[in-house]
């Protein structure tokens, strides 16, 4: 059974009707694409693409096509899309470049490295003449200039390979955990024991977060003895002797846990080794066939042969 909204609308059947036919959506962008956005496009490459950005309760509102074509700077698409709801949607800048951007994952997603360009067309026919409102996504914000600023520039970057350690020291209640992450991957983390001890001593973490910080040391680090590491903070650092202690010790049973059930393990492999052994010996005696016997027994044709000798 379909979804009420997924019968097409009027508006919806006549723009598919027109729209994604090559030639006309070629005539569309003539007309209509600024001249500096139309110089970017071959619109001799032209390609009607399948699929659509549109949620599904918002079809009986909106529809759209996208067309794939070649820009002076690769690929790129045109995506059109058509509002015909009576009541123009205000922050429509921003649905438009919300779908600019799936249509960018999607070129990711087929195995491109580098984004494409895609150029969002708003075709309105409302009943509120005329359009009211700022296609530029920037105008949705309360003050356009600062999001221009944040959204036209490099983001951010913490890049915690690069700071120096002493450096790292000086962060106040991010240092322990920017050091650690620093480091986590080298295989002997007792090296960092006396910074991480200055820092615990200078009182910037929670308990909660002294413990967060030795259980990321626990599940991610790759030192070969986090118990050892932990013993050594416990002595450096006795505030947080119990909290600590108790990690250490589960880290040390679970070893021996893991060292008696491999032990176990080994002794009864070996045991069902032996068994199949005798096994194959008493065949043999027997008269059994060689190969019938190393089918039986899965003993190999070179441990098999020592039993017959």
């Amino acid at each position: 059974m379909k979804k009420k909204n997924s019968v097409p609308t009027p508006h919806d059947a006549a723009f598919k009707q027109f729209l994604t036919t090559t030639a006309t959506a070629r005539d569309f962008i003539l007309l209509h694409l600024p001249a500096d956005l139309r110089a970017l496009c071959d619109l001799n490459t032209l390609r009607l693409m399948s699929g659509s950005f549109i949620e599904d309760d918002l079809r009986p509102y909106y529809s759209d096509v996208l067309y794939s074509l070649k820009t002076s700077a690769g690929e790129g698409y045109i995506h059109v899309l058509i509002e015909h709801q009576s009541s123009p949607d205000k922050q429509m800048a921003f649905r438009l470049m919300r779908y600019a951007i799936a249509a960018m994952q999607r070129h990711l997603d087929a195995g491109h490295t580098k984004l494409p360009l895609v150029i969002p067309v708003l075709f309105y026919a409302g009943k509120r003449r005329p359009y009211p409102y700022s296609t530029n996504w920037l105008e949705n914000f309360s003050r356009p200039d600062l999001a221009k600023q944040v959204y036209s520039r490099d983001f951010p970057l913490v890049d915690v390979t690069a700071i120096p350690d002493d450096e790292i020291m000086q962060h106040r209640s991010m240092a322990a955990l920017t050091l650690l992450q620093k480091h986590i991957h080298q295989r002997d983390l007792a090296e960092l024991t006396d910074r991480l001890a200055t820092l615990l001593l200078a009182g910037h973490l929670t308990k909660e977060q002294v413990v967060s910080l030795v259980n990321y040391i626990v599940q991610a680090g790759e030192t070969a003895d986090a118990a050892a590491l932990i013993r050594q903070l416990v002595q450096k650092v006795p505030q947080h002797g119990e909290k600590l202690m108790t990690i250490a010790e589960q880290l040390e049973q679970t070893g021996i846990k893991k060292g008696i059930e491999k032990g176990i393990l080994l002794g009864a492999q070996r045991g069902r080794e032996e068994e199949a052994a005798r096994i194959a010996a008493r065949m043999l005696e027997e008269g059994l066939n060689f190969a019938i016997v190393q089918q039986i027994t899965g003993i190999s044709a070179e441990k098999l042969t020592q039993i017959a000798h």
